[in-house]
């Protein structure tokens, strides 16, 4: 069975490059796009019964308006133990900071920390990590 993929970044561009990206790999039956942390959350809250509705990964932004990805992975925190799936999710970013890489790599939900522009390899390697 395809899995599904959520996009969470903020940059409208990347999101195009992105989706390009995922349909070309294959590996997703679909993909779907959040320009924030905050209407992810939301999402999740709404589907938390519904898991076929959920995504199996998160590409998700660092640096984002209203809710950036580590106040989106400690909302996630809070939802995770009602959630009846396993989510993977990945750090992607621009950012260079040994910070934030350090925090992805320390984040027990986080499983990997890759650099933008997203490719298929990174997608595929991803995929089958599973």
């Amino acid at each position: 069975m395809k899995k599904k993929v959520w996009v969470i970044d903020d940059d409208p561009i990347y999101q195009i490059i992105a989706n390009k990206v995922i349909q070309k790999s294959k590996m997703f039956a679909e993909s779907e796009s959040f320009k924030n942390g905050k209407t992810a959350i939301d999402a999740l809250n709404g589907l938390v019964k519904n898991t076929e509705l959920l995504p199996d990964l998160i590409l998700l932004d660092i640096n984002m308006p209203i809710m950036d990805g580590w106040e989106f992975m400690e909302k996630m925190s809070i939802i995770k133990p009602i959630i009846n799936k396993q989510i993977l999710i990945y750090i992607v970013s621009s950012s260079i900071a040994q910070e934030d890489k350090t925090m992805a790599k320390n984040h027990p939900d986080i499983l990997g920390y890759l650099s933008k522009p997203l490719s298929i390899d990174d997608l595929v390697l991803i995929a089958s990590n599973d």
